[in-house]
């Protein structure tokens, strides 16, 4: 069996992606690695043993093209709704809530939310079909 232990993103500014991850998600630099051309950082909680990589490449000025590729990673809460209207009280923009029925039964809600850099952010409600 594989288990699935982090996942890597690049970012611009370390100071702005850790807060927001902190202040959205309640993660924290489990640890960092600070090379001559990049910086890693490894965030988690205590809800999972993944965690999120960020490396920031020094030097660098523009922003990363996410192409076409990529989708999104997902955070499940406890209170989708809550996490919501903090989000949104704090000018992060999270986009609607979305009651997801696609046979008339509400299977999952959610709303996406973009991080610093334009990364796609999934929030679910936790203890849905799905989760």
């Amino acid at each position: 069996m594989a288990k699935l232990i982090h996942s890597m993103i690049r970012v611009l500014d370390e100071d702005r992606s850790v807060a927001f991850y902190r202040d959205c998600f309640g993660l924290r630099v489990a640890e960092r690695l600070d090379f001559e051309n990049f910086t890693l950082i490894y965030l988690s909680n205590d809800e999972t043993g993944t965690e999120l990589e960020l490396t920031v490449n020094k030097g660098r000025t523009q922003p990363y093209d996410l192409g076409d590729g990529y989708g999104h990673v997902a955070f499940s809460v406890d209170d989708v709704d809550a996490l919501h209207a903090r989000l949104t009280e704090a000018g992060l923009a999270p986009r609607k809530l979305v009651d997801f029925a696609p046979g008339g039964e509400v299977i999952a809600r959610f709303f996406f939310i973009q991080d610093p850099d334009g990364y796609e952010i999934e929030v679910l409600q936790r203890g849905g079909r799905y989760l």
